[in-house]
């Protein structure tokens, strides 16, 4: 089953003609999930070609128009095509007000339900059979979250030959199996899953985090991540102006990789736009001091989110 991030946009601030705001679509074979919506995002999603009427969830940060404002565009384009499911938006307090005073203002034509979660703190949010979507507090100038989105355990590898030896005969009882479910054979005998499949493993984990303070507990909330994204606003030396304007460095980004458990690979994003594309390294190798494994997000990039196993 695949797993990928579409980075659609690394910009904080304001847009550039080649960095849009920030925005990334998570894929998990047909669930799209976009966390931000910053300006450009709809032109991101145009040029990669992505079926954004697929969208079910947006996950907002915060309030502020440079993770917002992308927003009204994307729901006046999802009433220019049919939608049969509702579109459910997740975000801080405010949220709600922002979407129902723009459709009114502009008076926009939506066909579809919208659905507005305003949420706070740490908790659970989608509770889904193969998965679960959660988000955790931030420290910024207005309230902010971060989100998680993690696997559940999947089954262990299938063992044909313990199959085979248990008397099992190949087709559908193998599959039953493999879903975790015992199988009785002719004789009587039950064979459960515990008999031919290893231990179970772990599923894949992707987390999100922009603007926000450096915290020791985004560390603990990363953890196991497969893929985790983390603004990287400012350079070492602007690190008094990062703690002012509640922003992080690459090099903290870095040490909350670094202090996180098992956290496999970390993509910069949210640069400061005084930041020319080659003046981007310096991020990057500030942040590579404290984790090694860091690359930067670039718009429009693709990112496959692998299986550790």
């Amino acid at each position: 089953m695949n797993l990928e991030a579409f980075i659609l946009g690394t910009g904080g601030m304001m847009p550039l003609p080649r960095r849009f705001l920030t925005s990334l679509l998570l894929r998990r074979e047909g669930d799209l999930f976009l966390f931000d919506c910053g300006e450009g995002t709809q032109i991101s999603l145009k040029m990669l070609n992505l079926r954004w009427k697929k969208i079910t969830s947006i996950f907002i940060s915060h309030m502020h128009a440079d993770h917002v404002t992308g927003l009204p565009g994307m729901l006046m384009l999802s009433s220019q095509v049919d939608r049969d499911e509702p579109l459910h938006i997740y975000g801080p307090n405010r949220i709600k007000q922002y979407i129902e005073e723009t459709r009114r203002t502009l008076d926009m034509y939506i066909n579809y339900d919208i659905i507005i979660h305003e949420i706070e703190g740490e908790q659970t949010i989608v509770d889904h059979e193969e998965y679960t979507i959660s988000c955790f507090p931030l420290n910024h100038t207005k309230p902010c979250l971060g989100y998680t989105l993690a696997e559940r355990m999947r089954p262990g590898v299938f063992h044909p030959e313990h199959a085979a030896s248990a008397g099992v005969p190949k087709g559908p009882m193998w599959s039953d199996l493999q879903k975790g479910e015992s199988v009785t054979l002719s004789d009587g005998r039950i064979v459960t899953p515990e008999e031919v499949m290893g231990p179970p493993r772990r599923g894949r984990k992707f987390t999100f985090v922009t603007d926000t303070s450096y915290l020791p507990e985004i560390s603990q909330f990363a953890s196991g991540s497969d893929l985790f994204i983390c603004e990287g606003m400012f350079e070492h030396s602007l690190e008094e102006t990062a703690r002012e304007k509640k922003h992080l460095t690459a090099a903290q980004a870095g040490r909350i990789a670094a202090e996180a458990y098992e956290v496999k690979k970390m993509g910069l994003i949210h640069y400061s736009p005084r930041y020319t594309d080659r003046d981007l390294k310096l991020l990057l190798d500030e942040a590579r001091e404290y984790f090694p494994d860091t690359f930067l997000c670039r718009d429009r990039q693709k990112i496959d989110i692998h299986y550790c196993d």
